[in-house]
């Protein structure tokens, strides 16, 4: 039912920042978390960031470094990845996920059952 439509991405020079948004068609109940995995070309997707909606509570993947901040807006319904500092590795397609919480917000695809289609993020080199 629950249905993610992702938008900010774009092409950046390395060093430079971008903010991602993704948007949720229905309400998201407060139990749930939603999530950014990104998938580079010739990889299989991995984990970004997480946030439970109702509290706030993130984590993070340790291969950003401090460089990504995940928000949420429930007014808007909304997610929020800023990311700076960005780095040419970081190119990839970026999903917007959503699912249950147990806990604190899992780093496991599997656990997510909700997806957006994506968006291109690209940094020059």
């Amino acid at each position: 039912q629950v249905q993610l439509v992702e938008s900010g991405g774009g092409l950046v020079q390395a060093g430079g920042s971008l903010r991602l948004s993704c948007a949720a068609s229905r309400q998201t109940y407060r139990s749930s978390v939603m999530a950014w995995f990104r998938q580079a070309p010739g990889l299989e997707r991995e984990f970004v960031a997480a946030i439970a909606w109702s509290d706030g509570t993130t984590v993070y993947a340790d291969s950003i470094q401090g460089r990504f901040t995940i928000s949420r807006d429930s007014s808007k319904n909304t997610i929020t990845l800023q990311m700076n500092s960005l780095k040419y590795e970081d190119t990839a397609v970026y999903y917007c996920a959503a699912g249950p919480r147990f806990g604190l917000p899992s780093r496991k695809i599997g656990t997510y059952n909700g997806w957006g289609q994506g968006t291109q993020v690209t940094v020059s080199s």
